[in-house]
């Protein structure tokens, strides 16, 4: 059935919701774009004039969608190569969705996003639809076909899970590129001392090369193995540009809402790496280096104003 204008400006008007829904829900943006896609062929497909409420229409058929790539997600994790960490997005990236409340700012930090992993299917869906877009149990149980009462206990169950899992503070975009400049000059300063004592005593450093760029399947524990790690990381050395493709330009930024820094290599990023910062340090260091993962942030890059970098490395 064709589309009219009309249908196409509804459709198009509700799109960044849920382009913002699925990336939680998938932790991909670049499968997120592919269940907004697939969501856009059956609205077409849909006798429209039949359907009382787009939005929640819409919100259900992705929401299925997503249900569906979730369950394969988990196949292809088993077989993963190393550690799996979701696709970062910069700061102003629409995909971040709404930022109004700390709640929502945290359901799409890179911690949270990884915490929930833990989460069955159904769990992540109504923690994802109720805690960063305020949709009533309702709904979320109509999306679902559960109970009310069912929804609500999966939401609690869900909270839960990820709460136990996270100690985060809410940091605005100054202090994000504070924290970031004093943990590079720690990092790049020759000794372990000045950031182990930017590091929480049981920080972890993780990172996901995908098999594609070498990173270490097994995290950094403790503050003294990540401080060891980071100072080898920044160390200048030949092998190190020839793997990266020449010599790294390093930023200050914000990417999913927390301190991040940012590599680039000739105009492409070759890592993003984020920083959770809870009130005793930096407790955790998510690495991605998988270049299938830093597509979109390189193209946002290009179309950015991002200054000068604050030092080359390597």
């Amino acid at each position: 059935m064709a589309l009219t204008m009309n249908d196409m400006d509804r459709f198009e008007a509700f799109m960044p919701r849920l382009e913002a829904i699925a990336y939680r829900l998938l932790g991909s943006a670049s499968d997120a774009e592919d269940a907004v896609q697939d969501t856009f062929l059956r609205w077409q497909a849909a006798d429209i004039d039949r359907i009382e409420v787009p939005e929640a229409w819409l919100t259900k058929v992705l929401t299925n969608l997503c249900l569906n790539q979730l369950t394969s997600a988990r196949a292809r994790r088993e077989t993963y190569v190393g550690q799996w960490l979701p696709e970062p997005l910069l700061a102003g990236d629409p995909m971040l969705g709404p930022a109004d409340t700390a709640e929502q700012r945290e359901s799409v930090s890179y911690a949270v996003l990884r915490l929930m992993e833990r989460l069955s299917p159904n769990e992540r869906v109504v923690y994802v639809l109720r805690e960063a877009f305020d949709y009533p149990h309702r709904r979320i149980a109509e999306i679902l076909d559960i109970t009310e009462a069912s929804c609500q206990q999966i939401f609690h169950r869900a909270k839960k899970h990820v709460a136990d899992g996270k100690a985060r503070a809410d940091i605005d975009e100054a202090a994000a590129r504070r924290i970031v400049e004093e943990f590079l000059a720690a990092a790049t300063s020759g000794r372990t001392e000045p950031l182990v004592r930017l590091l929480t005593d049981d920080a972890i450093s993780i990172g996901d090369g995908g098999g594609k760029v070498p990173a270490r399947a097994k995290a950094f524990e403790g503050a003294v193995a990540v401080a060891t790690f980071m100072r080898g990381l920044f160390k200048p050395g030949k092998a190190k540009r020839t793997i990266a493709g020449g010599s790294a330009e390093v930023y200050a930024t914000t990417a999913n809402n927390a301190p991040a820094v940012v590599a680039v290599v000739n105009g492409r990023i070759i890592g993003v790496m984020c920083l959770q910062v809870t009130g005793d340090g930096i407790a955790t260091i998510l690495n991605q280096v998988n270049p299938d993962k830093l597509e979109r942030a390189t193209a946002r890059w290009a179309a950015s104003d991002h200054g000068a970098p604050l030092f080359t490395a390597f």
